[in-house]
């Protein structure tokens, strides 16, 4: 079963504009806006009973300050945006510890110790999202043009998280719900 949320934190909104311009030389449409994944897909059930976890940790979590760094890879074929935040870790491992993934989820979205934080810019392999037909020399042109196109890299207050919820006839991630950090 496909599992049809994930928990993100969105960049201000005039940075957003700027990097979904940027993509979008290569890309005609992605399946979400640009983010940093929080809490990938795992123990994110259809009941929604996680909703009140995030919401209760939330609650009690102060805004803390997010730095978006130089473009760097994941292997050969995912460019993104490396984010600096000690307090976006802490977020993430009381968020895991809430919901409680099986460890084969943890495993399977790199989440906990594999955890890196980052907005994805680009991917060469399909996998449902961002389109495949990348070369590698378009891909480097991506990372060169990033760092000029993109810098400076803001750096931004994180006051709430996104829930975004995928719609199937969209083919794409949408926002579902904003929750407020609010300690």
């Amino acid at each position: 079963m496909k599992i049809d949320y994930f928990i993100g934190i969105v960049p201000p909104e005039e940075y957003l504009v700027r990097i979904v311009k940027f993509q979008s030389k290569w890309f005609k449409h992605s399946v979400v806006e640009p983010h940093i994944t929080l809490k990938a897909q795992g123990g994110l059930t259809p009941d929604k009973k996680w909703i009140n976890k995030v919401q209760k940790i939330c609650n009690n979590f102060k805004p803390f300050q997010v730095l978006l760094d130089k473009p760097k890879y994941f292997g050969d074929n995912i460019l993104y945006l490396s984010v600096i935040s000690n307090n976006l870790h802490k977020l993430h491992q009381e968020i895991i510890g809430e919901i409680s993934p099986s460890e084969e989820q943890i495993k399977q979205y790199f989440e906990l110790d594999a955890f890196v934080p980052h907005l994805t810019l680009g991917k060469i392999q399909y996998d449902g999202g961002i389109s495949d037909d990348l070369s590698k020399i378009e891909f480097i042109e991506m990372e060169n043009l990033a760092e000029k196109e993109l810098a400076p890299y803001p750096d931004f207050e994180v006051n709430f998280i996104r829930v975004y919820k995928r719609n199937i006839e969209k083919q794409r991630y949408e926002k579902y719900l904003d929750i407020s950090l609010t300690n």
